[in-house]
């Protein structure tokens, strides 16, 4: 099974070497190469990255096509802006065609949405590029939070680190649970991370506001997780009628205040319980009162529990009272 990914000038790294190393490491597990890994380039090599370190590819697409079984298309530096030529946009087609299965890293989603492969598709990327992405191509299904999807033969990953876990669970699919297991121990990586790519997102970034009255309220937010937060008060903060309030912070933000709250308290509890703190504690600190209603939000938001992203995101040293 030949394993192609398309480089452009500025990749990202990880993007192209990331899901590589996998199929290598599935090859060393199996003890066969039952993978041929290549990376195909845009240009002559070297090929250089945002690290500034080139690498030379093993063909370009102005090679003689070779069949293919798995088409990638890396992200990379100004992907969401890169339109492709004539050439690049036929190479791409004409792979795919030919291809079992094919798809996209990070941003390397803009590339292959320009091909129309994507229409009707359920596709990720990476989240910071994602309201953009469903702007531009609205004919996709955008899924902003999944760490993978494979829709059919499309299969497409979140920011950097994903691209490693969508591999792993191509691995699986060739060469089933146990090899894909043995591999993602030998790599020192989960074989399915729990919830999605929010729980790794800047806190809150995008949802932030211009407007001076709307801002100040979500930084009080922010700084005053244990307060009353409810629509009420934080109109009467604003110096807004309920209604207006939450019409104006909605059309600011894209969220009602209410969704406001939540992701700013559980943000918080995501770095108190990165920290080790103890849940109840966790569960006050950030607003919730009861770990039933952190359980609850964690649930809604993140796809997990906070027992389980304690497990990942915690201090190896951590131990889990006995009561």
């Amino acid at each position: 099974m030949r394993i192609s990914v398309l480089a452009f000038p500025g990749y990202q790294a990880l993007d192209v070497i990331g899901p590589l190393e996998v199929f290598a490491e599935a090859n060393r597990q199996l003890g066969r190469a039952v993978y041929q890994m290549e990376v195909v380039s845009t240009v002559p090599g070297p090929l250089v990255g945002l690290l500034g370190v080139g690498i030379v590819p093993n063909r370009t697409i102005a090679d003689p096509p070779i069949d293919v079984d798995t088409l990638l298309i890396a992200g990379g530096d100004k992907m969401q802006t890169h339109t492709i030529t004539a050439d690049e946009k036929g190479w791409i087609l004409e792979t795919a065609r030919g291809a079992r299965r094919y798809g996209s890293i990070c941003t390397g989603t803009f590339i292959m949405a320009q091909t129309g492969l994507l229409a009707g598709k359920r596709v990720t990327t990476h989240w910071a590029r994602a309201s953009e992405l469903a702007a531009k191509y609205p004919d996709m299904i955008l899924d902003a939070d999944a760490i993978f999807i494979c829709d059919g033969p499309v299969c497409t990953s979140a920011g950097v680190t994903a691209g490693l876990d969508l591999a792993l669970a191509l691995v699986e699919e060739d060469c089933g649970r146990n090899v894909a297991l043995d591999t993602a121990r030998e790599l020192v990586l989960y074989l399915k991370r729990s919830g999605g790519q929010s729980q790794f997102s800047a806190h809150l970034s995008a949802q932030m506001s211009s407007v001076p009255a709307i801002e100040a309220v979500q930084g009080f937010v922010a700084d005053n997780l244990k307060a009353d937060l409810s629509v009420e008060a934080l109109a009467k903060r604003a110096g807004m009628s309920p209604r207006n309030f939450s019409r104006v912070f909605r059309k600011e933000s894209g969220i009602t205040p209410k969704e406001f709250v939540e992701r700013a308290r559980v943000d918080a509890a995501r770095r108190l319980i990165a920290d080790d703190m103890p849940l109840q504690r966790v569960a006050s600190e950030a607003g919730f009162g009861t770990i039933a209603n952190l359980r609850r939000a964690f649930s809604r938001k993140l796809l997990t529990t906070p027992s389980v992203y304690r497990d990942n995101f915690g201090s190896s040293d951590y131990v889990t009272p006995a009561t």
